[in-house]
């Protein structure tokens, strides 16, 4: 019995590890089974364990094999690594739009020091919030995606800003009316919650869809014979 346990035990453990390594909730990988997110749920408290064709259909959808659902190894360490794996791709990448914004800024301060050249450090938030967003999206931190996507409006309309403010004053123009642009992300950041919303409104009433064809499929089994 202790025994069964501990197999339950490290299925259980090894099966969270691969589900958030997928970025999947319980009912998103329940839906890619044809599964309750109940059962899933039953699964990951070790209070039961998938059948092998199941285990199989997991390993073939997480890319690994049956074994690793029984390897004692399968570490919360390794799911550390892996996010700060992320991380440091991310910090690297951002760096480097970092490390061209300063190059930029002393190349043309060097041949023209009167220039508005620090508009490039503007630019490069603006870039650092899209690098964000892109890594985000690949490794579905949807979190990530919510604050990136945000800073992403209003770094950009900061930047559109201090840029025609900085041309109207080169030019001798009033630059007194383009606070306005900022009025722009109010509607922007409005649809970008409404977004996030509906998406997930949208996801919650298929996996509704899911479960009830699921439950349906032995009385269509029943009908049919």
């Amino acid at each position: 019995m202790e025994n069964n346990n501990e197999i339950n035990q490290k299925i259980a453990k090894n099966l969270i590890y691969y589900r958030k390594a997928a970025g999947l909730t319980q009912a998103e990988l329940a839906e890619k089974i044809n599964y309750s997110d109940k059962s899933v749920s039953k699964w990951e408290s070790g209070n039961g364990v998938p059948d092998v064709y199941t285990l199989v259909q997991l390993a073939e959808l997480f890319g690994v094999t049956v074994n690793a659902f029984l390897d004692e190894d399968t570490p919360l360490q390794a799911k550390r690594k892996t996010a700060g794996l992320h991380l440091l791709v991310m910090l690297l990448t951002c760096g480097i739009v970092w490390l061209v914004a300063v190059c930029f800024f002393v190349a043309f301060h060097l041949l023209k020091p009167q220039g508005d050249w620090w508009l490039a450090y503007v630019y490069a938030c603006v870039l650092t919030s899209v690098v964000v967003l892109v890594y985000g999206s690949i490794w579905k931190y949807r979190f990530v995606n919510f604050v990136a996507t945000s800073c992403l409006i209003w770094l950009s309309l900061v930047a559109t800003f201090l840029t025609a403010r900085t041309i109207s004053i080169n030019l001798g123009n009033d630059y007194d009316g383009v606070w306005s642009v900022f009025l722009v992300g109010v509607p922007l950041q409005i649809l970008e919650v409404l977004w996030v919303f509906f998406r997930s409104l949208f996801r919650k009433n298929k996996r509704r869809e899911a479960e009830i064809q699921k439950s349906l499929e032995p009385l269509t089994t029943e009908h049919e014979e």
